[in-house]
């Protein structure tokens, strides 16, 4: 039961001081979407498909923003919010996550560079990457802090040495190609190319930014970052920082929509907003087309592209020829590491996902609820199935994540839903969603709905 909570809530602070969460979000995408499938699609298919990718990411951005809108007035997650209103979504979060995310092609990806620049066995290099990762988030003292970092440090690494690379390589007509892409204009087809695969498609919409389920994990993180009621609520710490023994109450507080209230609550809207715009939409956009441009530009019509993310190889063989070898080679390290931050970052994500909605299963019995050990045990469940499917030699990365995205764009329809039938509800309306983003959120639920059922339809018939 949500708490009444005397205390106004505080004036929000510089936007710098808010920078954290959009971070971890925009390194959820980098490493699939970003990294693999929309790259992927346009060194097969041409720039004509430009437009979903900046589609998808525009979906994300208003998505995201009504996750963060219940947490900010609430300060628990959206998981503890849906639980309390339907008995059944936690289990349908847990299982549709798990089945979503299971499958370790991200870090399957990360491990195929990896060999493909200094040798070995990419079973060997995916399971020890997953172990590191394991290591990693077990020995950190919070677990936000150390997600957060990491993902900063990648992107802030990362981003501008796409930019760099395709602003120096790609040619004028290679970006007046991306143009006309935005509006569906392709070379010879309008939108979608004949043949290209409605699964692959599907699945670079849905990782264009996080992607499934992993965009309710947006409001565990400002929980933790503490913006608006998340400054009542406690941090989930590291195993060896006193999780073992830590006790969480999930669930969050009332404010008194007084005027005070209601003037503070705008300015964290206004600054959230600003934040996630510039961090998770903009920088998101124009790496993600970056990325496209720079694929398309080298290896377009290149024999083999077709098979996994042979095409990444591809791109780095071709950027070391146009430039120096050592480049190519950085190119693909680079590409290695964004995606074991993805993998580091999904990992840390799923993990909250399926330990926060197994807790809320339990609330209001009376049992103290040790989040930390949950996390924990999902955590490391994870990585041993990982290790298991590698162990069996499934290790193609584009079919893992193929597989992955379309169960994540079906995830994708039901929570969209869900969280704006749970703002409608529960929410005072004074600080509810105005019409113009009830349309965009319609639109998104509707666009995500038809394209899972072709989806569907296409793999079954």
């Amino acid at each position: 039961m949500l708490k009444s909570q005397s205390q106004t809530i505080s004036p929000p602070p510089p936007l710098k001081k808010l920078l954290g969460p959009s971070f971890i979000l925009l390194g959820l995408g980098l490493g699939s979407g970003e990294v693999i499938l929309w790259p992927y699609l346009s060194s097969n298919w041409g720039l004509g498909i430009a437009w979903g990718a900046l589609l998808g990411i525009f979906f994300q951005f208003f998505i995201n923003m009504e996750i963060e809108r219940y947490s900010l007035a609430r300060g628990e997650s959206v998981f503890v919010g849906l639980a309390r209103r339907w008995k059944w979504v936690p289990y349908w979060l847990m299982i549709s996550t798990i089945l979503a995310f299971s499958w370790p092609g991200i870090i399957a990806a990360s491990s195929t560079l990896f060999v493909h620049v200094f040798g070995g066995n990419i079973t060997v290099v995916a399971i020890i990457f997953l172990l590191l990762i394991g290591i990693i988030l077990t020995t950190g003292k919070y677990i936000y802090n150390t997600v957060e970092h990491f993902s900063r440090l990648i992107i802030l690494i990362g981003v501008p040495a796409v930019l760099i690379l395709t602003v120096f390589i790609a040619t004028p007509g290679d970006a007046k190609d991306l143009i006309s892409g935005l509006v569906g204009n392709g070379d010879g087809y309008w939108f979608l190319p004949t043949g290209i695969p409605i699964a692959a498609f599907l699945a670079a919409l849905a990782f264009s930014g996080a992607g499934g389920n992993l965009n309710l994990s947006q409001s565990s993180y400002i929980r933790e970052k503490g913006y608006a009621m998340g400054e009542f609520m406690e941090k989930i710490k590291g195993l060896f920082g006193g999780g073992n023994a830590q006790k969480i109450d999930l669930e969050g507080f009332k404010f008194d929509p007084s005027e005070k209230n209601l003037s503070n609550f705008k300015g964290w809207w206004k600054q959230v907003n600003r934040e996630h715009f510039f961090v998770f939409f903009l920088t998101g956009a124009i790496t993600m087309l970056m990325l496209l441009l720079l694929s398309y530009t080298t290896t377009f019509g290149t024999a083999g592209n077709a098979e996994g993310i042979q095409f990444v190889i591809n791109e780095s063989i071709a950027i070391g020829v146009q430039t120096f070898p050592l480049i190519g080679t950085f190119f693909a390290v680079l590409m290695a590491l964004m995606l074991f931050s993805t993998q580091f970052t999904v990992l840390d994500s799923t993990s909250r996902i399926v330990s926060e909605n197994y807790a809320a299963t339990k609330m209001g019995k009376n049992k103290p609820l040790n989040l930390s050990r949950y996390y924990y045990i999902f955590l490391w469940t994870q990585i041993l199935f990982g290790i298991v499917i590698f162990l069996f030699g499934l290790t193609e990365p584009l079919t893992l994540l193929i597989i992955s995205a379309v169960l994540n764009a079906v995830c994708m329809f039901v929570h969209i839903g869900l969280v704006n039938v749970l703002n409608w509800k529960e929410l005072p309306k004074q600080i509810q969603t105005n019409i113009w983003r009830r349309v965009i959120l319609f639109i998104a639920f509707v666009f995500f709905g038809v394209f899972s059922m072709l989806t569907i339809v296409d793999k079954l018939f």
